[in-house]
Protein backbone atom coordinates (compact mmCIF):
# COMPACT_ATOMS: atom_id res chain seq x y z
CA UNK A 1 0.00 0.00 0.00
CA UNK A 2 1.42 3.41 -0.91
CA UNK A 3 1.46 6.46 1.34
CA UNK A 4 -1.20 8.06 -0.86
CA UNK A 5 -3.45 5.03 -0.32
CA UNK A 6 -3.00 5.29 3.44
CA UNK A 7 -3.92 8.98 3.61
CA UNK A 8 -6.96 8.43 1.41
CA UNK A 9 -8.09 5.63 3.70
CA UNK A 10 -7.69 7.87 6.73
CA UNK A 11 -9.74 10.58 5.04
CA UNK A 12 -12.44 8.08 4.11
CA UNK A 13 -12.63 6.71 7.66
CA UNK A 14 -12.83 10.30 8.98
CA UNK A 15 -15.72 11.01 6.64
CA UNK A 16 -17.40 7.73 7.62
CA UNK A 17 -17.29 8.93 11.24
CA UNK A 18 -19.51 11.85 10.18
CA UNK A 19 -22.37 9.49 9.34
CA UNK A 20 -25.49 10.16 11.35
CA UNK A 21 -28.61 12.27 11.65
CA UNK A 22 -28.57 15.89 10.50
CA UNK A 23 -31.23 18.57 10.78
CA UNK A 24 -31.36 20.22 7.37
CA UNK A 25 -32.33 23.82 6.73
CA UNK A 26 -32.25 26.35 3.91
CA UNK A 27 -30.71 29.75 3.38
CA UNK A 28 -31.95 30.93 -0.01
CA UNK A 29 -31.71 27.86 -2.25
CA UNK A 30 -28.72 26.41 -0.38
CA UNK A 31 -29.27 23.48 1.96
CA UNK A 32 -27.23 22.97 5.13
CA UNK A 33 -27.18 20.30 7.82
CA UNK A 34 -26.40 20.41 11.55
CA UNK A 35 -25.63 17.35 13.65
CA UNK A 36 -28.95 16.62 15.34
CA UNK A 37 -27.30 16.05 18.72
CA UNK A 38 -26.21 19.71 18.81
CA UNK A 39 -29.78 20.95 18.27
CA UNK A 40 -31.85 21.64 21.39
CA UNK A 41 -35.05 22.76 19.71
CA UNK A 42 -36.61 24.59 16.78
CA UNK A 43 -38.90 27.55 17.40
CA UNK A 44 -40.90 29.90 15.21
CA UNK A 45 -39.45 33.32 14.68
CA UNK A 46 -40.25 35.59 17.59
CA UNK A 47 -39.58 39.16 18.64
CA UNK A 48 -35.86 39.86 18.92
CA UNK A 49 -34.50 42.58 21.20
CA UNK A 50 -31.51 44.31 19.60
CA UNK A 51 -28.38 44.64 21.75
CA UNK A 52 -26.21 47.71 21.06
CA UNK A 53 -22.57 47.35 20.01
CA UNK A 54 -22.81 43.75 18.84
CA UNK A 55 -21.65 42.60 15.38
CA UNK A 56 -24.23 42.96 12.58
CA UNK A 57 -24.81 39.19 12.38
CA UNK A 58 -25.89 39.17 16.05
CA UNK A 59 -29.55 40.10 15.72
CA UNK A 60 -30.08 40.40 19.47
CA UNK A 61 -31.69 38.25 22.15
CA UNK A 62 -34.96 36.40 22.64
CA UNK A 63 -36.80 35.39 25.78
CA UNK A 64 -37.27 31.63 25.52
CA UNK A 65 -39.45 30.48 28.41
CA UNK A 66 -37.76 32.89 30.81
CA UNK A 67 -34.23 32.33 29.54
CA UNK A 68 -32.57 35.08 27.51
CA UNK A 69 -30.51 33.66 24.64
CA UNK A 70 -28.52 35.45 21.93
CA UNK A 71 -29.57 35.02 18.30
CA UNK A 72 -27.33 34.98 15.22
CA UNK A 73 -28.55 35.55 11.65
CA UNK A 74 -26.72 32.96 9.52
CA UNK A 75 -27.59 34.87 6.34
CA UNK A 76 -25.57 37.84 7.59
CA UNK A 77 -22.78 35.64 8.97
CA UNK A 78 -22.43 33.98 5.56
CA UNK A 79 -22.43 37.36 3.73
CA UNK A 80 -25.84 36.77 2.16
CA UNK A 81 -28.38 39.53 1.68
CA UNK A 82 -30.74 40.12 4.58
CA UNK A 83 -34.38 39.32 3.90
CA UNK A 84 -37.72 39.73 5.58
CA UNK A 85 -38.94 36.88 7.73
CA UNK A 86 -41.68 34.60 6.46
CA UNK A 87 -43.92 32.06 8.14
CA UNK A 88 -41.17 29.48 7.41
CA UNK A 89 -38.38 31.46 9.12
CA UNK A 90 -37.21 29.59 12.24
CA UNK A 91 -34.73 29.85 15.07
CA UNK A 92 -32.71 26.70 15.71
CA UNK A 93 -31.51 26.64 19.32
CA UNK A 94 -28.06 25.05 19.55
CA UNK A 95 -25.24 24.65 22.04
CA UNK A 96 -21.92 25.94 20.72
CA UNK A 97 -18.85 24.57 22.48
CA UNK A 98 -15.60 26.51 22.64
CA UNK A 99 -12.52 26.35 24.86
CA UNK A 100 -14.07 28.92 27.21
CA UNK A 101 -17.22 26.81 27.66
CA UNK A 102 -20.60 26.28 26.03
CA UNK A 103 -22.98 28.98 24.80
CA UNK A 104 -26.66 28.33 24.09
CA UNK A 105 -27.76 30.46 21.17
CA UNK A 106 -30.30 30.64 18.40
CA UNK A 107 -29.52 30.70 14.70
CA UNK A 108 -32.02 32.19 12.27
CA UNK A 109 -32.63 30.17 9.11
CA UNK A 110 -35.02 30.66 6.20
CA UNK A 111 -36.67 27.27 6.56
CA UNK A 112 -36.14 23.96 8.36
CA UNK A 113 -36.38 21.04 5.94
CA UNK A 114 -36.10 17.63 7.60
CA UNK A 115 -33.93 15.27 9.60
CA UNK A 116 -31.77 13.16 7.31
CA UNK A 117 -29.83 10.00 8.09
CA UNK A 118 -26.61 10.54 6.12
CA UNK A 119 -24.43 7.49 5.42
CA UNK A 120 -20.66 7.90 5.65
CA UNK A 121 -20.34 6.68 2.05
CA UNK A 122 -22.49 9.65 0.97
CA UNK A 123 -20.17 12.27 2.47
CA UNK A 124 -17.44 13.96 0.42
CA UNK A 125 -14.69 16.15 1.89
CA UNK A 126 -15.26 19.91 1.97
CA UNK A 127 -14.30 21.73 -1.24
CA UNK A 128 -11.06 23.69 -1.35
CA UNK A 129 -11.28 27.25 -2.66
CA UNK A 130 -7.77 28.45 -1.88
CA UNK A 131 -6.32 30.26 1.10
CA UNK A 132 -8.75 33.19 1.25
CA UNK A 133 -11.97 31.23 1.77
CA UNK A 134 -12.56 29.78 5.24
CA UNK A 135 -14.28 26.41 4.99
CA UNK A 136 -13.15 25.14 8.40
CA UNK A 137 -16.78 25.02 9.59
CA UNK A 138 -17.74 22.55 6.84
CA UNK A 139 -17.59 18.92 7.98
CA UNK A 140 -18.32 17.60 4.52
CA UNK A 141 -20.73 17.61 1.62
CA UNK A 142 -23.60 15.15 1.94
CA UNK A 143 -24.90 13.68 -1.31
CA UNK A 144 -28.60 12.92 -0.89
CA UNK A 145 -29.97 11.71 -4.22
CA UNK A 146 -29.45 14.64 -6.59
CA UNK A 147 -29.09 17.13 -3.72
CA UNK A 148 -25.91 18.31 -2.04
CA UNK A 149 -26.18 19.33 1.62
CA UNK A 150 -23.38 21.31 3.28
CA UNK A 151 -22.80 19.58 6.62
CA UNK A 152 -21.73 22.19 9.17
CA UNK A 153 -19.87 22.03 12.45
CA UNK A 154 -21.87 24.54 14.50
CA UNK A 155 -18.94 24.84 16.92
CA UNK A 156 -16.78 26.28 14.11
CA UNK A 157 -19.24 28.59 12.33
CA UNK A 158 -18.25 31.39 14.69
CA UNK A 159 -14.68 32.11 15.80
CA UNK A 160 -13.84 32.23 19.50
CA UNK A 161 -14.02 36.03 19.41
CA UNK A 162 -17.39 35.94 17.65
CA UNK A 163 -18.78 33.48 20.21
CA UNK A 164 -17.58 35.85 22.94
CA UNK A 165 -19.41 38.71 21.18
CA UNK A 166 -22.56 36.58 20.95
CA UNK A 167 -22.26 35.55 24.59
CA UNK A 168 -21.92 39.22 25.57
CA UNK A 169 -25.39 39.79 24.13
CA UNK A 170 -26.78 37.17 26.52
CA UNK A 171 -28.06 37.49 30.09
CA UNK A 172 -24.65 37.67 31.79
CA UNK A 173 -23.51 40.69 29.75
Amino acid sequence: MSIADTSGGAEESGLAALAGKYLTFKLDAEEFGLEILKVQEIIKMMEITRVPRTPPFVRGVINLRGKVIPVVDLRLKFDMDSRDTTDKTCVIVVTVKKAAGAVVMGIIVDEVSEVLDVAGSSIEPPPEFGGTVDTSFILGMGKIGERVVTLMDVDRVLSGEEVAAVASAGPDA
